[in-house]
């Protein structure tokens, strides 16, 4: 009975040894044919990382985003190398046509159908509202340089959504608090009439306010507008010495030629602010119609050699110079590449993480962060036009006149709404 056990058990061992090399054998199989991304946890849905930018490449905004807010996110990924995690990156751009339900429709069908990612641009500020509650439901990225509404970083924040370039906060700032201190303590609003605007101004007046300031009144006009004739007429009645445009691009445009034909800053008596210029209309309009003019900004190609370089390059293939919010795309664009990259894989909330933990430091900013509220805080820039005479090449446009500070160019999160704010 001792030698049959003995027996049974040595036949036992073998049995066991050949069953334990088999399932050996077949892990080191299954690991080689297993991705060595899956292996290591470095993943990429679909295997393409996909980005859409969605700005405006037909209308009022398009000079200041379209198709130069959609070069400077090709070129980010081109300098990223055009893959992450060994995966290609895909650019798509659609024309939300200033419509909140025709974008809206756009984003929906990338992140469903094509599997987008990260939402870029967004040059409308409705449109980002829209867009805010889309990724979060998603589960999908938003990063905004085109809107200026700070809700974005307020009562509509999200975990999935990031204010990049600019808001109306830090235009605010630092137009407002400037001319208050150059003598410029009444002012009267332009107001373009939609979600913009209005952040614009109330930003803009809450300023002025505590600056010293007082605020004469207010008169409101639709998007796209051509004639400014009666809205100048009770600029002038107003008797403010500033007056404050809270529009952009086109509508800018107008106000401030219209301004210049009927004569209101010629007796010296009013004055001017842009609130949201940007390089691109002081190019249209000339240095004659604008000198003088305060604006903010977050980034002027002329800075240093580092932004010169840059702005040659995106030049060459826009022939315009960018601006904030284009370069605010170029920069975005890398570091959500770079955070995916360190991440390992593209899920928004890992991504997300990552983002909110890096600096970032490139052309558009040093030392540059994420705010938990979803503010990317970053220094901004007073410029003054300069006189035709000062002028000594082209686009050659701006004076330096102050650096802001990064928390005290944005709202201060003890003044916050978002949800995400501990308190």
């Amino acid at each position: 009975m001792g030698l049959a056990g003995t027996t049974e058990s040595r036949e036992d061992d073998m049995k066991r040894h050949m069953r334990n090399g088999l399932l050996a054998g077949a892990a080191m199989l299954l690991a080689t044919a297993l991705p060595a991304a899956a292996q290591t946890g470095r993943t990429v849905s679909g295997d393409v990382v996909r980005i859409g930018v969605i700005t405006d490449l037909s209308g009022v905004f398009s000079d200041q985003s379209g198709k130069g807010s959609v070069a400077a996110a090709q070129m980010a990924v081109e300098d990223f190398g055009g893959k992450v995690l060994g995966k290609p990156v895909e650019l798509l751009s659609a024309d939300h046509q200033n419509k909140v339900d025709i974008g809206s429709a756009v984003v929906r069908e990338w992140i469903d159908a094509q599997g987008v990612d990260l939402v870029q641009d967004v040059a409308n500020s409705g449109l980002a509202l829209a867009v805010a509650d889309i990724v979060r439901d998603k589960n999908r990225i938003a990063i905004f340089n085109g809107p200026s509404v700070t809700r974005l970083t307020g009562d509509k924040c999200t975990p999935n959504t990031i204010h990049y370039a600019y808001d109306a906060y830090s235009l605010a700032k630092g137009t407002g608090t400037q001319t208050v201190k150059q003598g410029g303590d009444s002012w009267f609003f332009l107001t373009v009439d939609f979600a913009f605007g209005h952040g614009l101004e109330e930003n803009t007046a809450a300023i002025v306010k505590d600056s010293g300031g007082k605020v004469l009144g207010a008169v409101r006009f639709p998007l796209n507008s051509m004639d400014f004739a009666s809205y100048i007429n009770q600029a002038q009645a107003s008797k403010a010495k500033i007056i404050g445009l809270a529009t952009t691009g086109t509508d800018a445009r107008n106000a401030i030629k219209a301004a210049s034909e009927f004569g209101l800053t010629q007796g010296g008596q009013q004055q001017l602010a842009g609130l949201l210029l940007f390089d691109t209309d002081i190019h249209a309009l000339g240095l004659e119609a604008t000198q003088g003019m305060y604006l903010t900004t977050a980034f002027y190609w002329d800075r240093n050699e580092e932004t010169r370089a840059f702005s040659k390059r995106f030049f060459d293939r826009v022939k315009i110079m960018p601006n904030m919010g284009q370069a605010g795309v170029y920069s975005s664009t890398l570091a959500y590449l770079k955070a995916v990259e360190a991440a390992g894989t593209d899920e928004a909330g890992a991504v997300m993480a990552k983002m909110k933990s890096m600096r970032v430091n490139d052309v558009f900013v040093k030392d540059g962060w994420v705010r938990e509220d979803g503010r990317f805080m970053r220094e901004m820039y007073l410029m003054q036009v300069k006189k035709p005479s000062e002028s000594k090449y082209p686009w050659d446009y701006y004076h330096l006149r102050a650096t802001i500070p990064a928390d005290e160019a944005f709202r201060p999160l003890a003044q916050s709404d978002c949800p995400l704010v501990k308190k």
